[in-house]
């Protein structure tokens, strides 16, 4: 199958993009506003066009311990949801990242806390960043700006996922996911025809069982592991940081977003140079690792930060660690899946960073 170039939501974008990367098996359970994901699956035989595996699981909970079994067997395998059910999942992704399985998780976030609303938020970063289960774990978390995107990092999330032997979080939301661009999309990979020497098979003549586990008694034992863990996400911080800059390179003020936000940004570049306002952006597209190193050095050249966030004020916390009180660094963002207009934006940025001055 070669490339070819449709018309798509971005939930239909992960769920071909997923049978285009060769994946084995989704498992997962409809939320809104991720429905269209295993509904487009379903829709497009993806059993009949790869073998792939699509099961609708009875919670959310059984089907991030069917991605654990799976991922287990060195499948390469998928699962989306939307913010409840991601946090029924957390159990599931914290021993999966425990015992260093690799798999692609999908978040199109909704406006939260608890059942809160169906509409696009990005409130669910500190969930996605900082591990929102237990123990000292890190997702490799990327965030889609736009539906080719959302196509794209399907793929790259399983290479990572495989490189590290670590879960990849795509981090999208209801804008996203639910917004319809054109989107080209790539060939199709086969799917694994090997196992991965770790994988766990069964005893056969020419080789032992491997045991895959989260589960360390012994306290010293598991602080290597734990130790072992942290290498780990040190590499991700030196080799996979990603991020984009956008008229940066005379900009006075600064903005920082990531996702549907920083597409808003973009606008509010265009409304403030039309005012004679020097202001560029720079947009987060891994969350982990977080680009920290050019936040600091752009914090050097700019008079002030502003980060705009569909949230009450999560990646900013990240934005001040990496400008260290260099230069004034403030939030703009509205909550419970209220979008800001590019309007309000650069409103933001004139109240909060130009007066503030």
């Amino acid at each position: 199958m070669e490339k070819s170039i449709r018309l798509m939501k971005g939930n239909e974008a992960i769920a071909e993009a997923a049978i285009r990367a060769g994946a084995d098996a989704y498992f997962g359970y409809p939320i809104t506003p991720q429905s269209e994901v295993i509904e487009y699956l379903m829709a497009e035989k993806a059993y009949e066009r790869t073998g792939m595996v699509v099961l609708q699981a009875e919670s959310e909970i059984a089907a991030i311990n069917m991605i654990y079994g799976s991922a287990a067997c060195g499948r390469r395998v998928i699962t989306s949801s939307s913010s409840p059910g991601i946090s029924l999942k957390q159990e599931g992704i914290s021993y999966i990242a425990g015992a260093e399985l690799p798999c692609v998780i999908v978040n199109v976030v909704r406006g939260g806390p608890g059942l809160g609303t169906i509409q696009p938020s990005q409130s669910d970063y500190f969930q996605a960043t900082k591990g929102g289960g237990h123990g000292d774990y890190r997702l490799l978390v990327l965030a889609p700006a736009s539906v080719q995107e959302t196509s794209d990092f399907v793929e790259l999330a399983f290479d990572l996922a495989f490189k590290y032997r670590n879960p990849v979080m795509i981090l999208s939301d209801g804008v996203i996911g639910q917004m319809m661009e054109k989107v080209e999309l790539r060939p199709q990979r086969k799917r694994l025809t090997e196992f991965p020497k770790w994988s766990t098979t069964g005893k056969t003549p020419d080789r032992q069982r491997n045991i895959i586990t989260s589960l360390e008694l012994d306290s010293h034992k598991q602080e290597l592991i734990n130790l072992r863990l942290q290498a780990k996400y040190k590499k991700m911080q030196e080799e996979e940081v990603r991020f984009e800059k956008i008229k940066c390179d005379d900009a006075e003020y600064l903005l920082v977003a990531f996702g549907s936000s920083a597409r808003i940004c973009q606008k509010a570049i265009q409304l403030g140079r039309d005012k004679g306002i020097k202001v560029g952006l720079l947009r987060p597209i891994s969350l982990f690792p977080y680009p920290s190193a050019p936040i600091a050095e752009l914090a050097g050249k700019v008079k002030g930060i502003l980060t705009v966030e569909m949230n009450a004020g999560q990646m900013v916390e990240d934005v001040r660690l990496a400008v260290n009180g260099k230069v004034k660094v403030e939030y703009f963002g509205r909550l419970g899946g209220v979008i800001p207009t590019p309007g309000e934006v650069l409103h933001a940025l004139e109240e909060k960073i130009i007066g503030g001055n």
